[in-house]
């Protein structure tokens, strides 16, 4: 699963007919520490992100099982909008002694 911002959208008159009221967005894909990191790419959206929200991605085969038509002929999709992103913390133990 990778992050990135979604820049905007895709407008298409024509598309597969298995992408029918499927929304293409642009994606800006993303590092963990929310740095560009490669071209902007067309991604499905079966979640209705919208422009500026960050989002958790999918590619290859993953894309296309998150959509409804299990077949359809996507390389990238939105699979989770990103509420917040914080760092790994050690859990307390169960009883702490004051």
């Amino acid at each position: 699963m990778n992050l990135g911002k979604i820049l905007g959208t895709v407008v298409a008159t024509r598309k597969d007919p298995s992408l029918l009221g499927v929304r293409l967005l642009l994606l800006q894909p993303l590092t963990e520490k929310l740095k560009n990191s490669g071209d902007i790419i067309v991604a499905a959206d079966p979640v209705g992100a919208r422009q500026g929200d960050l989002v958790m991605w999918v590619a290859s085969r993953e894309a296309s099982l998150a959509l409804e038509n299990k077949f359809a002929p996507v390389d990238a999709a939105v699979v989770g909008l990103v509420d917040s992103l914080g760092e790994k913390r050690t859990e307390l133990p169960m009883e702490v002694t004051p």
